[in-house]
């Protein structure tokens, strides 16, 4: 596997440059889907669920420049809940108060946002967080190495089979599980310190 081209510098500070390309892509590769698939566990349509998004990275990209990391003031991750959660909380109570003309989802039907509802945000995240290192991770490896971590890992077959299925060694197989594994955790390590 080949190595980063670079080390990544925190995430958070390179954002506060609104010409980074880099980092913005970087963060909404990240953000964006767990924002829209909040949305949409909260009963918005995918349509609806896009434009909080939007709004919600809008939001971040307002307020990137100031952003200053002090974790006696809590976590970035929890800062963007909080976000999430009010402009949700204020889509839904701006859809309450008009009336459906189109026969529509009565709207006291739609959830409301769980006051708890950090720990659905927080699993969320980490899944995020799994899905878009694999993607990097995945880029990073040869094709039989990642099939050797995807068949062992994932489908949960045996080095022995893993290996009659690549043509390759067993160890070859162990090897290549274990080289991704390693980049996996130190992707998901590295944004988890950000």
């Amino acid at each position: 596997m080949a190595e980063s081209a670079i080390t990544r510098p925190s995430l958070l500070l390179r954002i506060r440059d609104t010409q980074d390309r880099r980092a913005w892509t970087e963060f909404v590769e990240i953000y964006a889907p767990l924002i829209h698939g909040y949305a949409r566990k909260h009963g918005l349509q995918s349509a609806d669920a896009a434009d909080l998004t939007q709004e919600v990275l809008r939001c971040v990209a307002g307020a990137a420049g100031r952003l200053e990391y002090d974790p006696g003031r809590g976590s970035f991750r929890g800062w963007l809940f909080t976000i999430v959660r009010n402009r949700l909380r204020n889509f839904l109570a701006g859809q309450r108060r008009h009336r459906l003309e189109d026969g529509g989802r009565p709207l006291e039907e739609w959830p409301a946002p769980e006051e708890d509802a950090s720990a659905l945000w927080d699993r969320e995240y980490e899944q995020r967080l799994f899905v878009w290192a694999a993607a990097e991770v995945r880029r990073e490896c040869q094709p039989e190495t990642w099939r050797a971590f995807w068949l062992t890992a994932v489908e949960a077959k045996s080095g022995k089979e893993a290996a009659r299925i690549l043509g390759i060694s067993q160890a070859a197989v162990y090897l290549a599980k274990r080289r991704v594994l390693t980049r996996l955790k130190e992707y998901v390590q590295q944004l988890q310190a950000e």
